[in-house]
């Protein structure tokens, strides 16, 4: 990926330094001057035109232009957009040039000025040390911070309820709460000049003069800090997805991903660039140049890989496609300029900025037009993609078919991203901006949500959610990531009952699943690991540890992250951006396949075959999964586990299927549902004394009392275990009915053979 720039010969500002730079539309642009002139630039005609001379005493330090879109709604108020300068006043002014409002702001220049996401405020930051928030319409509502040094640059948080501005040397977070605690930390050697903070990843952006760039998380930790450029850093700014960035410096235009490392480095001959503002659409990008210039830029040599074919965007308007097996050379032509584009599942889809190109083969693309030219998100699955724009989220089939658009109070889309979108075959897994410990789960094929509508809620806030995309929608399962870096596991699909949310875990940055087997892989603790079948934590959580393949992680650089996971081979980013592919044996896919097709016997030559310790654990897994006992026996045989072969034998002696069932759900520790099922079957005494087993007490003594039968047992036990500690019995409602049940030894003499027979198995076991 690099960047393609264009300047004009001749500058339209002519001998003034421009000062602030910003988009209208995706192909139209405002520029400012020292000159007092407002210009517009079309990209398309490539003519320049002047909106306004504004009066002498105005000299521009900031523009922004009042946010087009909130959420789903257009905004009436769009035409207008904020000028701030140095008398110490900020100017709302129309798009035709006309000023419809000054206010007195600050003592000295009004240095930077900010509309919120949503356009219900404004943040204006001046050289007196001020800053200040007003409403829409230039009403002053609070002084937010004051100190002694000037405020260079300030941003709004994702959510409008925080700020984050320079205070010399260092950086501030401001929650707007009175009350709500202030984060500030030293992030520069020298005066921070601009910053940045994304809606999308939530992180921040600083450069100074001390000639760096640094990347932070909004807890103000460093997660990048670049060698010291020649120039001060006068100029940085996130593109709207908040994948990559542009900063800017004297004669200097570098393109970054999010988590620092650069792409390309561009040497214009532009004097300082002051500002830096990309379009809506994130593919172009535009700098305010000390020399007098505007200086553009195109995002291009775009990169995508699946399997044997390599896609490049090679203009903004073409792509090439490769296929490596017989270097076959393809060109792709576009009417408009190339925005989004995916590939995967055998299918390419390219969202320009007018209309959805759907590739199956190189020749005959299937062609629909959209309703919004910004498409900033583009997820496949086998049998559908998903489209996400300012507007909303649209499911598609391959065949150009509108299938679903999910909705749901507080949406967001435009800061949506793939860590917090999923997308299966059955299922769309979004997680909730407005509270991150919630996951909203959608029927792909409807839209509605899953069930009875209850969203999944987890104990901590979400980072990353990922569907499985293989299997039944019955078994769909989720791979969360949390704030602590805990990997958990849980089903989608649970029909009214409680999910149970399993830890398969820890210290995991990034994972991916599978194409084409329910097999998930992350990088943990630095390591590469592969959870070649993690369902078996709700079958037989002892078993996973023996299910996984960790590559040791000293190949792999700082941070690397899990970009997918095709086939036998899974891709990797390194920190320093260079990719690393790690190679996977194709046994666990060929398991996985066997076991959804019942072919037991072929996962048993396999395993044989293999003689690996891992692939027969998960035959373990997924034949006790499946109720097929004699395979899930020779696999426990095999890796050496005894008691649970001996169990088997025990499931195979129950005289019903009703009991074997609540057996193999005890052997799960799904302990509940074991109880329901012995209950449902009628075998009161099991489902006592599963209770007495575990030691729950009250729920025993409970459903004796409830069907009238085996109080005495219960009691039995009770004291012969307070017997083994020395303990009394404090329990009222034990006192209560044991008044009328004799010593253990006359409960004992009560019991019909059978039964003690049973009980002394029990004990012995």
């Amino acid at each position: 990926m690099r960047l393609k720039t264009s300047l004009l010969k001749e500058s339209k500002h002519i001998l003034f330094v421009i000062i602030c730079v910003g988009w209208t539309t995706a192909d139209e642009l405002y520029s400012c001057s020292e000159d007092h002139q407002i210009l517009k630039w079309n990209l398309l005609t490539s003519e320049t035109s002047l909106i306004v001379k504004l009066p002498e005493e105005i000299y521009p330090t900031d523009l922004h232009w009042f946010p087009k879109t909130v959420g789903v709604k257009k905004q009436a108020q769009a035409e207008i957009f904020v000028l701030t300068s140095t008398d110490g006043k900020f100017h709302l002014t129309s798009k035709m040039g006309r000023i419809e409002k000054s206010v007195e702001a600050h003592k000295g220049a009004v240095l930077a000025g900010r509309w919120n996401y949503d356009g219900t405020a404004l943040i204006t930051a001046g050289e007196d040390g001020q800053i200040k928030i007003w409403s829409k319409s230039g009403m002053l509502r609070s002084t937010l911070a004051s100190q002694g040094s000037p405020v260079y640059s300030v941003a709004w948080g994702p959510d409008s309820d925080r700020i984050l501005y320079t205070s010399g040397r260092q950086l501030v977070i401001k929650p707007l709460q009175p009350s709500a605690k202030i984060i500030q930390w030293k992030a520069h050697d020298g005066v921070i000049l601009k910053v940045d903070w994304n809606s999308v990843n939530d992180l921040i952006l600083s450069g100074g003069e001390d000639c760096k760039y640094k990347v932070w998380d909004s807890f103000g930790h460093l997660l990048h800090c670049s060698l010291s450029h020649d120039y001060p850093v006068t100029s940085l700014s996130w593109a709207p997805d908040g994948e990559v960035f542009a900063v800017g410096s004297f004669n200097t235009l570098r393109l970054c991903d999010k988590t620092g490392w650069s792409y390309a480095l561009e040497k214009p001959n532009t004097g300082s660039v002051f500002s830096l503002a990309w379009s809506a659409d994130g593919t172009q990008l535009a700098g305010a140049c000390g020399n007098g210039h505007v200086i553009f830029a195109h995002v291009v040599e775009q990169h995508w890989e699946w399997k044997n074919f390599v896609i490049t965007l090679t203009k903004r308007r073409t792509m090439q496609v490769r296929n490596v097996l017989n270097d076959a050379v393809d060109l792709l032509e576009f009417r408009d300029r190339v925005i989004k584009a995916s590939l995967a599942y055998g299918h390419l889809v390219v969202a320009t900025s007018l209309q959805c190109y759907v590739y199956k083969n190189w020749n005959t693309p299937l062609i629909f037009d959209l309703k919004e030219g910004t498409v900033s998100l583009i997820l496949q699955a086998e049998k559908h993609f998903l489209l996400v724009d300012g507007a909303g989220l649209y499911t598609f089939s391959y065949e150009g078919r509108l299938i679903s658009s999910p909705k749901f109070p507080g949406m967001r889309a435009d800061i949506l991203n793939a860590q917090s979108v999923s997308l299966s075959n059955d299922t769309i897994a979004i997680r909730d901006k407005s509270d991150e410990k919630v996951i909203l789960l959608f029927d792909a094929l409807t839209g509605k949500a899953l069930g009875d509508g209850k969203p999944l809620t987890h104990k901590q806030e979400v980072l990353e959610i990922a569907l499985d995309q293989c299997g039944p929608s019955t078994d769909r399962k989720i791979a969360l990531i949390d704030k602590n870096r805990d990997l958990y596991l849980t089903t989608v699909r649970h029909l009214g009952q409680e999910p149970k949310i399993c830890k398969i875990g820890s210290m995991v940055h990034s994972m991916a699943w599978n194409d084409a087997a329910n097999i998930l892989c992350g990088i943990q603790d630095n390591q590469l690991t592969v959870w070649y079948y993690p369902s078996v934590v709700f079958t037989d959580k002892e078993l996973l540890p023996k299910t996984l393949y960790i590559k040791d992680g000293s190949e792999f650089r700082r941070a690397p992250q899990v970009l997918n996971y095709i086939g036998t081979k899974v891709t990797l980013r390194q920190g320093d951006g260079s990719l690393v592919y790690s190679s996977v044996l194709p046994f666990p896919a060929l398991l996985h396949e066997y076991s959804i097709s019942a072919r037991w016997e072929d996962a048993l030559r396999l395993c044989c075959y293999a003689k690996d310790q891992s692939l027969w654990a998960c035959l373990a897994g997924m034949a006790m999964a499946n109720r097929e006992l004699t395979t899930a026996e020779m696999a426990y045989a095999a890796i050496g586990e005894l008691p649970r072969v001996q169990y088997i034998n025990f499931l195979r002696e129950q005289p019903s299927k009703e009991s074997l069932l609540a057996h193999m759900l005890l052997f799960s520790g799904q302990v509940q549902e074991a109880e329901a099922a012995f209950l449902q079957a009628g075998l009161i005494y099991q489902a006592i004394q599963v209770n007495i087993d575990l030691y729950n007490w009250e729920r025993a003594l409970e459903l004796a009392v409830k069907h009238k039968t085996h109080v005495d047992t219960v009691l039995a036990y009770r004291e012969k275990f307070l017997q083994k500690f020395g303990r009394k019995e404090t329990n009222k409602r034990f006192l209560q009915y044991s008044e009328g049940a004799g010593t253990t030894s006359e409960v004992e003499s009560r019991c019909s053979p059978a039964l003690k027979t049973f009980h002394a198995s029990i004990k012995n076991a």
